[in-house]
């Protein structure tokens, strides 16, 4: 990788605002101070530091979110917050994106990465990535309700889901259940819930293939994955 490349995705300016550094001998591979921006470095193996201030390469960054309410699951949006707003600052620089969608008002788990191969295969369609949710709704959820999920829902514009798994945690004027899917159409939730004649109250997201929503996160907080958290998604499908 060439040194000017490393350090401009590392957040320390452009190429120019790089080239400002090494003139003033403020950058140094393997305790040497470079003359050359181009130089080329394996961020493994090299030690590239600048002003003393060893630099720590990270190619991806991982981010469980406890996303909360009134946030959209995107990097720019013009009328509302994004999930990325509540990132700090350091986390820019890897240009970081959120694996697919949770809608405004529904919370729960979320990927945040800026590793495009694993966020595509994490939302294809053929992986049937199974994502599971608690939900609360309004009115009695039944076994009949059961077994129209199992069998896949009709929704409003004709279009038939894949076969999902409603379990029934507690029924009753408001019911509590958990939903797994293994797609993600607009509103999908919600449309299936409505189809079977009820409506969602509340919707959380506990789940997304392998990686399970960790408790200890408090709504709007977040936590880096594990390397075995990591090691499972990449190994998913």
């Amino acid at each position: 990788m060439r040194l000017d490349k490393l350090l401009a995705n590392m957040g320390y300016g452009s190429r120019k605002d790089v080239k400002a550094l090494i003139k003033k001998k403020q950058v140094t591979i393997n305790g040497r101070a470079v003359k050359n921006t181009a130089q080329q470095l394996n961020p493994e193996k090299d030690t590239t530091a600048v002003n003393g201030e060893p630099i720590i390469y990270r190619k991806y960054v991982y981010i469980m979110m406890n996303k909360p309410s009134g946030y959209v699951s995107a990097t720019v949006d013009n009328r509302d917050q994004t999930v990325v707003d509540l990132l700090p600052d350091d986390y820019y620089v890897f240009a970081p994106f959120p694996v697919g969608r949770l809608d405004k008002d529904t919370e729960g788990l979320l990927l945040i990465t800026n590793d495009g191969d694993l966020a595509h295969r994490l939302t294809s369609p053929r992986k049937n990535i199974e994502k599971t949710y608690y939900v609360t709704i309004s009115g009695p959820v039944t076994e009949e309700d059961k077994q129209m999920f199992a069998d896949g829902i009709t929704l409003e514009d004709g279009y038939q889901t894949k076969p999902a798994a409603l379990t029934i945690l507690r029924t009753g004027g408001t019911s509590e259940a958990e939903i797994t899917i293994t797609e993600g159409k607009y509103h999908q939730i919600k449309r299936m819930v409505a189809a079977a004649g009820k409506k969602v109250l509340f919707l959380k997201r506990i789940r997304m293939g392998p990686l399970t929503l960790d408790p200890a996160l408090e709504s709007g907080s977040f936590r880096e994955l594990t390397a075995g958290e990591v090691e499972k998604l990449q190994n998913e499908n």
